[in-house]
């Protein structure tokens, strides 16, 4: 764990973002409850401050429910992303401690796997594209291993016959985001915090350009620090005079197959051309998933769950004897750059952003949940999320 995320239950002084006297604690309002806001809320309520939780349906759902709960940083690697892939890999090391004090705090599993991933390819063209990621994966120092077809079907043995080769990363593990979200919710609430559920935030009151609190069932809700971690929706809470937030819904669609939990048809989580296939501890194979600018469209098509499972079975043949479990549709945060949105607003004193988080939400839950803690009892951003403040989207005059 490096030296800036040294703990997730700092006793660090006030942050200098709350308006409180002496060496109180500040009133923290936070907007939304997925996994983000949850485990913001059992934090700071841990560390001794007032936390109310506003969230507009109930907790937990969301992109919270939605997603896959793959830690996948290395698999995800692209290039041009080198500074979210240093995020990514600290989030990833602070995984395991998380998932063992969440559980330890809240008594219920999570699930965290640890048998790795594997990216595959079934055609020629597949194979060179898998080498060229390869390549740009050793060459930053990613633990990865290349794998023949033997290799990875004595891994996977029902994978397909045409199976070209595959890489496998061992560091890129998985979570059950459901149980998250359930346990973290009982974290919080266990530590403290007031959770509102179907009480949606009409928007963050503010006076004298700080923040006063949030308006919310017709009231206003006092604080010193309003963190604003609703998601895909986190531009629709207003908050003048900050600047509306470049926070964009990405429609995905999903589905889950009913595997044997005995002698389960696949253990890793694989990469395919165009899906990938996430196997549950309770028998679930989760497919996943579309990428569609729908805004908040929740409708199922056709062709998109026909994609899904048409890629999903060209790597998995025998997965067509399964029976189809769920299928849904959720909406991830994208910003304009597909990385997070974090820290201070430069606009508006005592307002905080955690949101943006694209498809790394799971994956960047520990980290988030530690830089933005950290920062509202001491005032201070670690450096390694210092690239990713919202001040990147604003005009000079306004982030100066």
């Amino acid at each position: 764990m490096s030296e800036s995320l040294s703990t997730f239950t700092s006793s660090a002084p006030m942050s200098s973002a709350s308006s409180s006297a002496g060496t109180a604690r500040p009133r923290v309002a936070i907007v939304g409850g997925g996994v983000i806001g949850l485990a913001l809320a059992w934090k700071l309520a841990r560390a001794d401050c007032a936390v109310d939780l506003f969230e507009a349906g109930a907790t937990g759902q969301g992109a919270s429910r939605a997603a896959a709960g793959m830690l996948a940083a290395c698999a995800e690697a692209e290039p041009g992303e080198e500074g979210l892939l240093a995020l990514n890999r600290e989030s990833q090391t602070l995984w395991p401690r998380f998932a063992a004090e969440l559980e330890a705090e809240s008594g219920f599993p999570v699930d965290l796997r640890t048998e790795g991933t594997l990216t595959i390819a079934l055609t020629a063209d597949d194979l060179a594209r898998l080498r060229h990621l390869y390549t740009f994966q050793t060459s930053l120092g990613l633990p990865v291993e290349w794998l023949s077809a033997t290799e990875v079907r004595r891994r996977e043995p029902y994978l397909s016959p045409k199976l070209a080769g595959g890489i496998f990363t061992p560091a890129d593990h998985q979570v059950d985001n459901r149980k998250v979200a359930a346990a973290l919710k009982v974290a919080a609430q266990r530590t403290g915090a007031r959770l509102h559920e179907r009480t949606p935030v009409a928007k963050v009151e503010t006076a004298g350009g700080r923040v006063s609190g949030v308006v919310a069932a017709g009231s206003l809700h006092a604080a010193d620090v309003v963190i604003l971690a609703a998601g895909a929706w986190s531009r629709g809470v207003p908050a003048a005079p900050a600047t509306p937030l470049p926070v964009r819904p990405i429609k995905g669609q999903m589905l889950s197959l009913r595997m044997d939990t005995v002698a389960p048809i696949l253990n890793h989580v694989l990469w395919a051309p165009n899906a990938y296939l996430v196997p549950r501890r309770d028998g679930r194979l989760i497919i996943g998933a579309t990428t569609e600018e729908k805004g908040f469209d929740a409708s199922l098509t056709a062709g998109g769950q026909l994609a899904l499972l048409t890629n999903a079975w060209r790597a998995l043949p025998t997965l067509e004897e399964l029976p189809i479990a769920e299928q849904w549709v959720g909406f991830r945060p994208g910003s304009r750059d597909d990385a997070p949105i974090l820290g201070p607003s430069p606009e508006v004193e005592g307002l905080v952003y955690a949101t943006g988080h694209h498809r790394n939400g799971i994956l960047l839950l520990p980290v988030t949940t530690a830089v933005i803690s950290d920062f509202v009892l001491d005032g201070r951003m670690a450096p390694v999320a210092a690239a990713f403040g919202v001040d990147r989207f604003l005009p000079r005059a306004a982030a100066e």
